[in-house]
């Protein structure tokens, strides 16, 4: 018997291949492959990076530091002028006239005279407010509202922090720093002090600052020998120190200087007429006076401040102007 053979495998047939599609016959459109969804974030992932801080936020800190640093300064300067002369002031580095004349005395080597005369002048109320003098700020802003000139209303210490830290002008942002070192002032400084840095800062003539140099140059004597009159002549000016002399004043420093001796409590003895200002390089009228009652000025306010001011010691007549010993008898 003969063995079978295997049955012979043959491979499958393949299905004809498609004829190639004509471009002239419409194809079937094709299904778009299904989207494969993304794989969920597992919760365990790190958080992004978050984007850099720009610039000015990075330089924040530096300013905050800077800042305080700088009213840090400013405080310790402004509490060291409580007992040291300053060395120089804004208004002097700033002054069109150079050199400057400037020469720091103390209270007690200033005339009495010339302290009532710049209150009297310049700020009536300066032993009673503190640092403002609000009812005057009204009364020049009721002034300008009905039409009238816009006056200032500044007081001794807004002087004093003016001419000591800042610039002349007007402008809001310089007033409102000459706001804050009025505050700073009047908080680390009592009211003797303000007036005698303001009487020795204080312009009174071009590149003529302080009572010092202004009785020198005017006079020829020493602040502790002013009189009233000249103390009033140079109060007069304080205004406008570059357009109104104290050696040669006009009819109008004349007659505002005699007001300020009225104010002071002296009844000036006023000229039969005023001269010209074309007669200004003439001999100036005298201004004398008498002693009065009343003035507008409290003086009882220097009394009580009287020993922090010091009373001047008598004058040695032969001793040469200058010198820091001798003073003037005390006009209270």
């Amino acid at each position: 018997m003969k063995p079978r053979r295997p049955p012979t495998l043959h491979p499958p047939s393949r299905p004809p291949a498609a004829p190639p599609a004509s471009p002239l016959l419409p194809q079937p459109a094709r299904r778009p492959a299904a989207a494969t969804p993304a794989p969920e974030r597992l919760t365990s992932d790190p958080p992004l990076p978050s984007p850099p801080l720009s610039r000015r936020w990075r330089l924040l800190p530096v300013l905050i530091v800077g800042l305080l640093w700088l009213l840090g300064l400013i405080l310790a300067v402004v509490l060291a002028l409580r007992w040291l002369p300053p060395p120089t002031t804004a208004f002097m580095l700033q002054s069109p006239v150079t050199p400057v004349r400037y020469e720091w005395v103390p209270a007690e080597h200033i005339s009495n005279a010339m302290r009532h005369a710049v209150v009297a002048s310049e700020d009536q109320k300066f032993f009673q407010h503190r640092g403002f003098d609000f009812e005057a700020i009204g009364d020049a802003l009721d002034e300008r509202r009905d039409g009238g000139r816009l006056r200032g209303a500044s007081t001794i210490s807004q002087q004093t922090a003016k001419n000591l830290f800042l610039w002349s002008g007007g402008g809001f942002a310089r007033k409102g720093i000459e706001a804050a070192f009025t505050v700073l002032i009047e908080t680390l400084w009592d009211k003797p002090r303000i007036l005698e840095v303001y009487l020795n800062i204080a312009e009174f003539g071009p590149g003529i600052y302080g009572v010092e140099a202004a009785a020198q140059a005017f006079f020829g004597k020493r602040a502790a020998q002013i009189t009233p009159e000249e103390a009033a002549r140079l109060a007069a000016v304080l205004p406008s120190p570059r357009r109104w002399s104290a050696r040669e004043p006009g009819p109008y420093v004349q007659e505002r200087a005699r007001w300020i001796l009225g104010q002071m409590g002296h009844r000036p003895a006023a000229p039969e007429s005023l001269p010209d200002e074309a007669d200004a390089a003439l001999p100036q009228t005298v201004i004398e006076t008498a002693p009065a009652q009343g003035g507008d000025v409290d003086t009882r306010a220097f009394d009580e401040f009287e020993g922090e001011f010091g009373v001047p010691r008598p004058i040695d007549p032969d001793e040469p102007i200058g010198s820091a010993s001798g003073e003037a008898d005390a006009e209270d």
